[in-house]
């Protein structure tokens, strides 16, 4: 049997070259879920997007979430009536929407869906986040029913994180995307 695509969501801003998202799309050949409006998101917008671009996939996805796209993938599921679309979700650094830079930049994501996502799910969190306190991401874990895993002191566990392709992300996407028996 084959693994499960993968759909990379972004966050706000979109992800740059160096991020481990857009290297996994270069080396691996992901697809990135490309938003309209990656300055100004509207979570209403986003979920569109991402219904379409699930809609149009001939098997089951993995989705691969960095901050912003942590929050579409929860408030997606929490409207969708295809989330059997979906095998697994990584999510790795939530980005808060209820921080003051998430309320001047993304209000439309608060307030954050708080219950189970309905596929199995690993969040990744780092100790020293500037979007999202570490305890916020242990809570949005607990009430979505996902695995947690304490990153330690990495940042926004992007580009700035220094992770260069994320070989250890792409195990922990590995264990989401094979096929259950």
């Amino acid at each position: 049997m084959s693994q499960a695509p993968v759909l990379l969501l972004p966050g706000w801003q979109n992800s740059g070259p160096e991020h481990w998202q857009s290297r996994w799309e270069v080396l691996y050949g992901d697809t990135r879920v490309e938003q309209h409006d990656w300055m100004r998101p509207l979570r209403g917008d986003w979920i569109a997007r991402l219904e379409d671009v699930l809609l149009s996939q001939t098997a089951p996805v993995v989705l691969v979430a960095h901050s912003l796209g942590c929050m579409l993938t929860a408030a997606w599921a929490a409207h969708s009536k295809n989330t059997h679309l979906v095998q697994g979700a990584l999510l790795v650094a939530p980005g808060d929407p209820d921080t003051e830079i998430g309320q001047s930049n993304f209000p439309s994501f608060s307030p954050v869906p708080m219950q189970r996502l309905p596929f199995a799910s690993t969040v990744v969190a780092s100790r020293d986040d500037p979007f999202t306190r570490f305890e916020r991401a242990q809570s949005f874990a607990q009430a979505w029913g996902s695995e947690f895993i304490d990153y330690g002191p990495c940042g926004h566990i992007n580009a700035e994180s220094g992770l260069g392709d994320w070989p250890e992300g792409r195990a922990l996407l590995a264990r989401l995307q094979s096929p259950t028996p």
